[in-house]
């Protein structure tokens, strides 16, 4: 009787399955936080329901619904659904799914929609598999990424997708989540816990309900079996930061940016944001000084030399104490280089002198500035006829440069 033990055995995983996994939407009318992308009339909707899916990425922070996404779209078009991850899955494995949708195809006209989770995970050898296949229809590829797909996926791969961008969860979207997940597991919210869960969340329907499982099942139970959760059970259970921070996706780039750009802009209360996000997610101070140090003279220079010695100051005291001490002296450093006045001009020089240098790559040293350590040298003229500054009062009249960029100046 394989179909009851399949079934049989299909119930048990449900039930040891997570609640993220239990509560899964079925259908794109069940799906919360994603109506600009699969609303009734919305694009992708009409391709699924058309039956005429392309590949794709689908592009969204964690828990915005990427996986249940793909799943949707392989319930509601005919085709064979396979689901590979790229952190476990190998290239072998892959092939032999190919061979498989060749077969499928072949032999019984069905399509197959490979679904790929992490897709950036695989190098572009790995993703330079795909594209055969791809252009010729053997499979239609989901890909499922949290990294900005034109860094982290084969542009030759991505020419061959569409691009959906899928947005974090709205507050209102993690709430009806959560009231929907109250009858299964039997607890009641109040409204302060569930503005903590919601706030927690922070767009993440998986993070929200995976949360409110724990707190649930580290909680006692009433006479009825029923939980009344508490702040205090909602912290006791989780013990952790909630910080959106990826100390190499994406979200630690468009941090370290709005810095930046706060600093530039003279936003001390900006500023002082930016560096806590960072340092209260776990961020190494040392490489948030490093940016300073880069800064100061990026784009305070030579306004206020100071702001150089304080960032390397600053650098070297937080090498010296760490975290979490060292929070007060980045945040010195932080307002000082914001209250500083700002210039660019050192790096725009540089950017010039660099410019010359790609164009002039080989343009010969004056001969009067020339080493002239042998007498050959000298015979030939190296070092002849320049002036040793400190014999003269007052400056001296003498070309530095090359004789194909005298009198440039790339600071006035």
């Amino acid at each position: 009787m394989p179909g009851l033990f399949d079934a049989a055995a299909l119930q048990r995983r449900k039930a040891f399955a997570p609640l993220a996994d239990r509560m899964r939407p079925a259908s794109f009318d069940e799906l919360v936080g994603q109506e600009d992308l699969v609303g009734l009339g919305k694009p992708l909707r009409v391709l699924v329901e058309q039956d005429k899916v392309p590949s794709m990425i689908l592009w969204g922070p964690p828990g915005s619904g990427k996986t249940t996404l793909a799943k949707i779209i392989a319930k509601m078009t005919n085709c064979e659904f396979v689901e590979m991850s790229a952190v476990t899955s190998c290239i072998q494995e892959v092939r032999l799914v190919i061979k498989d949708a060749e077969t499928r195809l072949g032999y019984h006209g069905k399509r197959t929609i490979l679904f790929i989770d992490e897709i950036h995970r695989f190098n572009k050898a790995q993703q330079d598999a795909f594209l055969p296949h791809v252009e010729q229809g053997t499979i239609t590829l989901i890909g499922a990424t949290t990294e900005n797909p034109s860094f982290e996926v084969n542009s030759a791969l991505l020419s061959r997708c569409k691009v959906f961008i899928l947005n974090k969860i709205r507050e209102d979207g993690i709430r009806e989540i959560l009231r929907r997940a109250q009858g299964t597991l039997k607890v009641s919210i109040p409204a302060d816990v569930m503005d903590e869960l919601v706030v927690s969340a922070d767009g993440d329907a998986r993070t929200a309900l995976n949360a409110l499982e724990l707190a649930v099942n580290a909680s006692p139970k009433g006479q009825d079996g029923t939980v009344s959760l508490t702040l205090e059970q909602l912290r006791s259970a989780l013990q952790r930061s909630h910080l959106l921070y990826d100390k190499k996706g994406e979200e630690h780039y468009n941090i370290i940016s709005a810095l930046h750009k706060s600093l530039r802009g003279s936003d001390e209360n900006a500023g002082l944001y930016w560096l806590a996000r960072m340092l209260e997610a776990g961020e190494d101070p040392l490489y948030v000084t490093r940016r300073l140090v880069r800064f100061a003279s990026e784009d305070v220079g030579l306004a206020d030399p100071q702001a150089l010695v304080q960032a390397v100051a600053a650098y070297q005291a937080c090498h010296f104490i760490g975290m979490p001490e060292c929070n007060v002296i980045l945040s010195q450093a932080v307002v000082y280089l914001a209250r500083a006045p700002k210039s660019n001009a050192l790096y725009v020089a540089y950017g010039q002198a660099a410019e010359d240098v790609r164009r002039l790559p080989n343009a010969p040293v004056p001969l009067h500035i020339r080493n002239a350590p042998t007498k050959l040298m000298k015979g030939l003229g190296y070092g002849k006829g320049y002036k040793y500054n400190p014999d003269f009062e007052g400056p001296v009249e003498q070309n530095y440069l090359p004789d194909e960029l005298k009198g440039k100046k790339y600071l006035e």
